[in-house]
């Protein structure tokens, strides 16, 4: 908590204004509030504060879809690549958005408004990015790589202006969108759309998948390092990026271990065990939740599925959620020192 003499001292020297001195104490206080409130084990997740900001994005939803119908009537070609019109359409689309999200975001500070808004932005960005790509005549895979990488472009932008947390989940999939379109127009992975929701265990493609999800967690750990009490929006684009981690470092072994049969799936569950474990590390339980939920997704489409297998999995989330803070702190105690051990979250009462 900052001292009220230093901030008035502050002021009297010049050094800030009263608003700012009235700011830096509002904050220092939110943060205190905030950190009083975090236990051991607990991972701070909030999609809206009330019923009133559902409220709203009700009806910035039906606003938006408002907005794509009088576009449509005015000749903007919303739902099919379309020329100059559309370009400009979705800039305009793009200004407005920015406008409303000021307000939401900046001003009211909103969570479920401005995760709305960003799922509009995004959308107008690739709506944005095939009309671009229908002018310069790109097609298919080209067209997908361009209006992917226009919509991390946008998104990057809106971040950067609004930091919105989930924003890190789009940019990080358009990435890997962009990524994809651009090897499969080389020939290198499969041009099959639907093929690449269930990614692959081997090849190219596998290789793809897992450099991306070890990427992206790095990346998720640098924002969860720089706020280990997660009391900042850093810590909650860290949760989205594992969220969007987990499934891609799953997928290339739990692949390969399910296609091995009976004895597959139980090394499966090693290897979630092994991803637990990390998980309570890291204090993360949205990197095991996803990683877990993509594994069941994986067990029940491709192959046969197995209850016993799945059972065990369900069993074990509901173990951890039970007794998470006990057996983190027991983890933790028992491993060794390591770098940055003491930027994790803390596993034991700080009071």
């Amino acid at each position: 908590m900052i001292d009220p003499q230093d901030l008035r001292a502050a002021v009297q020297r010049g050094l800030i204004t009263e608003a700012q001195a009235a700011g830096l104490a509002a904050m220092a206080e939110a943060r205190r509030q905030a950190v009083a409130g975090v236990e051991p084990g607990e991972e701070p997740f909030v999609l809206f504060k009330g019923f009133n900001e559902i409220f709203i994005v009700i009806g910035l939803s039906i606003l938006f879809m408002g907005w794509i119908g009088i576009s449509a009537a005015l000749g903007a070609e919303v739902f099919s690549p379309g020329g100059l019109d559309t370009v400009l359409v979705s800039l305009v689309t793009l200004a407005g958005l920015a406008a409303v999200q000021r307000y939401f975001t900046l001003t009211r500070r909103m969570i479920a408004p401005s995760i709305a808004l960003a799922v509009m932005t995004a959308l107008t960005g690739w709506v944005l990015g095939l009309a671009v790509a229908d002018l310069v005549g790109l097609q298919e895979l080209a067209a997908s790589a361009l209006s992917s990488a226009v919509i991390a472009g946008v998104m990057l932008l809106h971040y950067r202006t609004f930091r919105v947390p989930f924003d890190a989940a789009i940019i990080a999939t358009a990435v890997f969108s962009t990524v994809w379109a651009l090897l499969a127009g080389g020939g290198i992975l499969p041009a099959d759309g639907l093929g690449l929701l269930h990614l692959s265990g081997t090849g190219p493609l596998s290789v793809l998948s897992l450099v991306f999800g070890l990427l992206t967690f790095a990346l998720a750990m640098r924002f969860d390092m720089s706020d280990p009490l997660r009391v900042s929006t850093r810590s909650t684009t860290g949760f989205w990026l594992h969220v969007v981690a987990a499934p891609a470092i799953v997928n290339t072994t739990a692949l390969q271990l399910l296609a091995n049969g009976q004895a597959g799936q139980l090394l499966l569950l090693v290897f979630l065990l092994v991803i637990a474990c990390v998980a309570m590390v890291i204090d993360r339980r949205s990197f095991l939740v996803s990683g877990a939920g993509y594994a069941v997704w994986l067990i029940v489409t491709l192959f046969d599925g197995s209850a016993l297998v799945i059972l065990f999995l369900g069993f074990g989330l509901v173990f951890l959620g039970a007794q998470w803070d006990r057996l983190r702190s027991a983890l933790m105690r028992a491993l060794p020192e390591f770098p940055d051990k003491d930027r994790l979250p803390p596993y034991a009462s700080t009071k």
